[in-house]
């Protein structure tokens, strides 16, 4: 006979199926849309299977009221956010959200506690002490608790440092690496403790020390780096919920907490090798110090052109490359600059786009922006795929991007960005680039391509230059 529970359990093996075709679908951009479809179906069967075990298990009447009511104002909240929200404030928003599955964690940990250690005489406790478990639930409660608290307080600096709220340069204290090393020894050594014997005052402990360690971590990485910060704590905030999923006994939350930690992870890896970053040192909080002071030698003048003056160099050119960062979608010139590759391209011109896979201030960024505005994707190239080219390349054209087409990466050892990959626009014939002003990037860092004989700078608002020598190349 089919009860409830194992209907649930049937909807729950779906919602994880569709899980996992979401993200496949979202690997790839002709099938994002698709996959995005399918993560939405997952969590409706997700939910809808929740709410039907609520049922079956006697929630109260108030309790299922107060259920209903929290996803409800969960979905209108979102709804909203994912409506207002800019591109630009993306990064900040994941951050935020990320903070919120940590809080879940560390919350869903002390409601265990609560119902087990704490009631060692309750139904919940003499059960899991029947089938010989109760130390793994004291382990379940304490690393989940751990996990979340660090998630929390690391993504909330994230978001603060993200949205120009703190400085986003690295908090060094003396000791730093001792400091996290100390953190994490002191958590082994309360988790043995906890489950031996499972008292208060250890839980109070262990949040308190996983809420600085998560603040500390994050404080003391610079804001060149915190597009890896971001994918890192994604992870986190998947084993997070899996942690969740054990403790509730939930196989949905365990397996997608597991997908959402792994893929977190492998991202974060793979952002690593792009910034020539140790991944061990990610997890540690250990990089982002400043190497030595930057941008204090004269670099010289640099020069200026005109947007008639792009459009001269832009119509006499074979090849055209275009490297995108942040500063193209703080200005929203992404529909300005999908309107000139059109241009260029019906001239002739092959026009092409080069994406530093840390280009903005989270993964992929640069791609969707150009995707919306309807760039061709066939001529939106990763970094490695575009690099050797540049050198036969006329005109690159640099929008908004500072610390990923700095040369100080490879030719300075003493920069804060040294060793991290970075595209060679400087290799090319000649280089303009669109800025507000002579300010350095997030990282903090002085770009003496900028000071480049074969560069010229073009100040203003992106999308207005951007429109001007689309009207002067006409």
């Amino acid at each position: 006979m089919l009860t409830v529970a194992s209907a649930a359990s049937a909807a729950y093996i779906v919602a994880a199926l569709l899980f996992i075709l979401a993200l496949d679908g979202l690997s790839r951009h002709e099938t994002a849309k698709v996959g995005n479809n399918f993560g939405i179906a997952g969590m409706t069967v997700a939910l809808a299977a929740t709410i039907a075990l609520a049922i079956d298990r006697h929630i109260s009447s108030l309790g299922l009221v107060l259920l209903i009511c929290a996803m409800l104002a969960g979905a209108a909240i979102g709804l909203w956010r994912a409506r207002v929200v800019e591109m630009t404030g993306m990064p900040e928003l994941i951050a935020l959200l990320h903070s919120f599955v940590g809080l879940a964690a560390v919350l869903v940990g002390w409601n265990g506690y609560l119902q087990v250690e704490h009631d060692p005489g309750g139904a919940e406790a003499r059960s899991l002490d029947a089938m010989s478990t109760l130390g793994i639930h004291h382990a379940e409660v304490f690393i989940g608790v751990f996990v979340g608290a660090v998630t929390f307080t690391g993504s909330v600096i994230a978001y603060l440092k993200l949205s120009a709220r703190i400085n986003s340069k690295p908090l060094v204290l003396p000791g730093k690496n001792l400091l996290n090393l100390g953190a994490l020894a002191v958590f082994v050594a309360l988790t043995v403790w906890f489950v031996i014997d499972p008292q208060l005052w250890l839980l109070i402990v262990v949040t308190v020390v996983a809420l600085l360690l998560g603040l500390h971590l994050v404080a003391s990485i610079g804001g060149g780096d915190m597009p890896v910060v971001v994918s890192m704590l994604n992870s986190y905030s998947g084993w997070a919920a899996a942690a969740s999923g054990f403790l509730l006994e939930n196989d949905l939350l365990i397996v997608t907490g597991a997908l959402v930690g792994s893929s977190g992870a492998y991202l974060s890896y793979i952002m690593c090798k792009a910034m020539n970053r140790s991944f061990l040192s990610v997890i540690a909080g250990g990089f982002g110090i400043e190497a030595g002071p930057a941008g204090e030698e004269d670099l010289g003048e640099h020069r200026e052109i005109t947007a008639d003056g792009v459009a001269d160099l832009l119509s006499q050119a074979r090849s055209v490359v275009i490297a995108p960062g942040y500063g193209m979608a703080v200005a929203q010139a992404q529909y300005g600059v999908a309107e000139l590759t059109k241009a260029l391209r019906d001239k002739g011109v092959d026009v092409r786009f080069a994406i530093h896979p840390v280009a903005g201030r989270l993964p992929g960024h640069m791609n969707v922006l150009l995707a919306e505005a309807k760039v061709p994707y066939d001529i939106v190239l990763e970094m490695d795929e575009i690099n050797d080219d540049l050198a036969d390349t006329d005109v690159v054209l640099v929008i908004g991007a500072n610390d990923t087409v700095n040369p100080a990466a490879a030719e300075d050892p003493g920069s804060p960005i040294a060793g991290m990959p970075v595209l060679r626009v400087w290799e090319a014939g000649n280089v303009i680039v669109l800025k507000r002003s002579m300010a350095s990037g997030y990282a903090g860092v002085q770009n003496p391509l900028f000071f480049r004989d074969n560069t010229q700078m073009l100040f203003g608002d992106a999308k207005d230059q951007v429109a001007s020598v689309i009207s002067d190349l006409r």
